[in-house]
């Protein structure tokens, strides 16, 4: 019954098979720079019901504005090379005019919304059977390569998704947002390309027809891309079947070296994947460093880890298969493109572990002895596949593979989301077992060479091959983010088998291998199904010592640290301790402790000289601790810090994170007395549905004490011992055009009470200039103090909570005295009066004048008791190298008249300093996260 329903699924498609076709006339002006087309549409209706427009992809008209859908993921994605570049390096399409077969002009519109999409409505209605031909004058302005790699550079022209071609019929069409995944209607091209004194290589078949013009035709495509070089550098491989085109990388490899290998990789995907329908297959580096090995290329290349010939093999292996798969599968390559990922990733492992069983993540650096012990170092090659997935999801930051693509965070739309599926579908083949996957991989590729299919088709394949129902694979891994994870609870020997009790402590109910050691020698090996949360079974006892579920990470689960459990001498725990330097990844045999050298500096302390000890590996863990005793050189005393956390995570609702925490430090406020803080608190997170927003909530509640040490050069009369109950909310929406935050602030102790929020906005124009607003007020709802030590700061806050990383906090001159924070009143000159007692409004705001230079302004109204309100303002230069990282302020004129005239104007200078790792860390991964 399968092969008659294919059977007829094939005669059905063959009817509808390349109907359309895209006749082109291009000629290169300007170097390059700009393509003149004359472009010949030809659409037969194959449906069954009527088309009223014609709707096309114009993808590279994405790159004419700042607010197109592609603007918006680079602004998202913190990328600031395009909306700082000029209108020459961005590209554009300009339609000249739009005719049908008889020259009449036709109309047609762009969405708002949607400026790389042209909808032309027909002038009847197109019936089923019927054609029509549309005929379009346009030019082209090519976008610069350093954005998407694609477009133009000094002696390249690298063009994917640059002409105008027919968007899938009765669907909605999609925008391009830099994530490789047009869908076109299936089409036949011919081009003749006039393309000068450049060298012409395509996917397409090539027939040069005069020294500068070319003819390039493809039948049935949904894709295809063309390379203009001055220099031609691809070479050309052939085999039985297919044509390879490549101009990959290789360091020290010979022609025939890189043969073999394209010859081997070749092979070996015809074998398992079939002969592909496309006989011209483009491997290029531009495809690869868009979507590099993440893994293979992380250090740096004097290191040498692997062989030259092994990162080739590797980098050819993982391109050639993604672009073979784009060729050969007729998807949706934003709603399906879990399908090519799991495919690609599928055989990539495969490949690597029939190959090359042996080799390490890090390559030869697994030989040296005092690197041996470190897992991230030793483990085989592939299992840094899960590890690339739990990366994010152990930050409740991953999503359903089956997500459409462009709503995936980058991180794991590049990576994570494509190395999950692939261990996907190893799960699948494991658990079924006969290979059923890989035969349904096949025959499904050989679907696609008729129609396009969906995930629907790849399923119905599966589950008719392994005659079982596959609905909990696809609803559970594919389509949701439910938390696969699961623990052996008990396990009891009897006289000839052992009775197990697992708990399933996720959400996702999924079939789970156990496997059974005699010591470390496997066994056994079984499949248990699981429909409840708890369920027992038996397994034969074969002299087992040591249960393991998932031993070999079939099944990407959230958890593998609570999946043994020892049959004997289980006093001495399922883990043992072990200390581990600086940091490595989880491994589920240990119980991991890091330590690492640490040094910090404050003006007080001097040097702080110590050694951290904590249990957070490279993966983030619901429980973790940090131990930091330090030395202060300049006191010659111990100081230091300690905080112990356990996160709570929702995958599914707010708030995804619930963090409590206990933290405490001990250090020096001033040269010759101690502060000694502990802070218990909770701090809740709230977030989008939507992930690629950089949208979300917090709330914090804490109780923080402090105790200060008498001091003889600061005084501390009224404040040494203080505890305050502090409520926080903050919400903030960041992207790089506008970036928008505010919070309130709520503190209680037995001597004030007081009530503060703020509202900041920032926005980058077109002209490329910033903005900055930044409103606070604050007010005392009653307050017993006999200092200013709890007021509001006007030009910086006292931080008697010791939020901040201030390097001199009881400086009142010198250079650590003029150390800005950007927090309550966060004027930059300094006046007579430093801080406000009763409330304080303030609007502070920048503007940028050319690139990080930028002039800034503040002003205000503050009180304190017994006094009249005073009004106060300031203004001068900020210079912005990187915005709250590092700045400078040169005050110009304030309440204090024309600073400049100050003979110690030095002394007016104000700025930012990070030295914190971890914050600067942050201004890197946002791109990523």
């Amino acid at each position: 019954m399968t092969k008659i329903r294919i059977v007829f699924f094939i005669l059905f498609a063959l009817q509808s098979y390349s109907q359309n076709k895209i006749t082109i006339a291009a000629k290169l002006l300007e170097n390059g720079k700009k393509i003149t087309v004359f472009e010949e549409i030809t659409i037969k209706n194959t449906f069954t019901t009527a088309l009223n427009e014609i709707t096309l992809n114009d993808w590279n008209h994405a790159f004419s504005s700042k607010n197109s859908a592609l603007a918006k993921k680079f602004s998202d994605e913190f990328n600031r090379s395009y909306h700082l570049s000029s209108q020459i390096d961005r590209g554009g399409t300009n339609i000249i005019a739009i005719t049908n077969a008889n020259k009449k002009s036709l109309l047609y519109y762009r969405k708002p919304n949607q400026i790389d999409i042209v909808i032309i409505p027909l002038e009847k209605p197109l019936a089923t059977g019927e054609s029509t031909k549309i005929n379009i004058n346009y030019e082209i302005t090519l976008p610069n390569s350093k954005f998407t790699k694609f477009g133009y550079s000094e002696n390249k022209l690298y063009l994917r998704n640059c002409f105008l071609t027919l968007s899938r019929f009765h669907s909605e069409p999609q925008s391009e947002e830099n994530s490789d995944d047009l869908t076109t209607e299936i089409t036949s091209y011919e081009i003749e390309f006039q393309h000068n004194n450049f060298f012409i290589n395509s996917d397409l078949e090539v027939e040069k027809l005069y020294d500068t013009t070319s003819k390039l035709t493809g039948s049935s495509r949904t894709n295809f891309v063309i390379v203009l070089e001055k220099k031609n550098s691809y070479e050309t491989f052939k085999n039985r079947e297919t044509t390879i085109i490549s101009n990959l990388k290789s360091v020290d490899l010979s022609a025939n070296q890189r043969m073999q290998i394209i010859d081997k990789i070749s092979k070996y995907v015809e074998e398992n994947l079939g002969k592909s329908e496309q006989e011209k297959i483009m491997v290029s580096q531009e495809d690869y460093d868009r979507e590099a090995f993440y893994g293979l290329n992380e250090l740096p290349s004097f290191i040498s880890p692997f062989n030259d010939d092994f990162i080739f093999e590797l980098k050819f292996l993982k391109t050639f298969l993604n672009n073979y798969l784009m060729a050969n599968l007729k998807i949706n390559f934003r709603k399906d493109h879990w399908i090519l990922e799991g495919i690609q990733h599928y055989y990539l492992k495969k490949y690597i572990d029939t190959n090359y069983p042996e080799s390490k993540a890090f390559g030869k650096l697994a030989r040296i002895k005092i690197l041996k012990n470190y897992k991230i170092i030793s483990m085989n090659f592939t299992e840094q596949f899960i590890y690339n997935y739990l990366l994010m999801a152990r930050k409740n930051i991953d999503q359903a593979v089956g997500t459409d693509k462009n709503t995936q965070i980058k991180f794991n739309e590049r990576i994570a989301g494509k190395f999950k599926s692939g261990l996907l579908l190893h799960y699948l083949n494991a658990y079924l077992g006969e290979n059923y996957v890989e035969n349904s991989i096949k025959q499904y590729i050989e679907l696609n060479k008729y129609k396009y299919t969906d995930s629907q088709n790849f399923k119905s394949i599966l589950e008719n091959n392994s005659k079982q129902d596959l609905n909990w694979f696809f609803k559970e891994l594919i389509y949701s983010r439910n938390k696969i994870d699961y623990k052996i609870m008990h396990a009891k020997k009897t006289n000839d088998s052992i009775a197990v009790t697992i708990k399933n402590v996720g959400e996702a109910k999924v079939p789970i291998s156990i496997s059974g050691y005699h010591k470390n020698k496997l066994v056994s090996k079984n499949w248990i199904e699981n429909h409840s949360n708890i369920f027992k079974f038996s397994i034969k006892n074969d002299s087992i010592t040591k249960l393991i579920l998932n031993d070999t990470y079939e099944i990407p689960e959230l958890n593998n640290n609570n999946n043994s459990y020892k049959l004997k001498n289980r006093f001495l725990g399922h883990r043992k301790i072990r200390f581990t330097f600086f940091k490595d990844i989880e491994n589920p045999k240990y119980n991991q402790v890091f330590f690492v050298p640490t040094t910090e500096y404050n003006l007080y302390d001097g040097l702080l000289l110590g050694m951290k000890f904590n249990n957070k590996s490279i993966l983030d863990k619901p429980f973790t601790y940090d131990l930091t005793p330090n030395y202060s050189s300049k006191t010659g005393t111990l100081a230091g810090s300690a905080g112990f956390s356990f996160n709570k995570l929702n995958r599914n609702s707010n708030p995804f994170s619930t963090r409590y925490a206990i933290s405490g430090t001990r250090l020096h406020y001033a040269p010759d007395a101690f502060y000694t803080k502990i802070t218990p608190s909770i701090n809740f997170r709230f977030r989008q549905p939507n992930f690629r927003k950089n949208e979300g909530e917090g709330f914090l509640i804490r109780q923080v004490y402090v105790n200060r040490e008498k001091s003889n050069i600061v005084s501390t009369k009224n404040s040494e011992n203080y505890s305050v109950f502090n409520l926080r909310y903050g919400y903030a929406n960041s992207e790089l055009i506008e970036q928008f935050s505010y919070g309130t602030d709520f503190q209680l102790s037995n001597r004030f009470g007081k009530i503060s929020g703020q509202v900041q906005y920032r926005k980058l124009f077109e002209n490329n200039r910033f903005i900055n607003l930044r409103a606070f007020a604050g007010f005392f709802t009653h307050n017993d103090t006999q200092n200013n030590f709890f007021s509001f700061g006007i030009d910086r806050p006292s931080d008697y909570l010791f939020d901040y990383a201030l390097i001199g906090r009881s400086e009142s001159k010198g250079l650590f005295s003029r150390q800005f924070v950007n927090a309550e009143g966060a004027f930059k000159s300094k006046f007579d009066t430093r801080f406000a007692n009763q409330y304080i409004l303030t609007a502070n705001t920048s503007f940028t004048i050319w690139d990080w230079i930028e002039i800034y302004g503040d002003v205000g109204t503050f009180k304190n008791e017994g006094n009249k309100p005073q009004y106060i303002y300031d203004s001068g230069i900020r210079l912005n190298f990187v915005q709250d990282y590092f700045e400078l302020y040169l005050p110009l004129y304030s309440s204090n008249g024309f600073e400049l005239n100050d003979k110690n104007y030095g002394e007016r200078i104000r700025f930012i300093i990070t030295l914190s790792p971890k914050t600067l860390t942050s201004l890197f991964t946002r791109r990523w996260f």
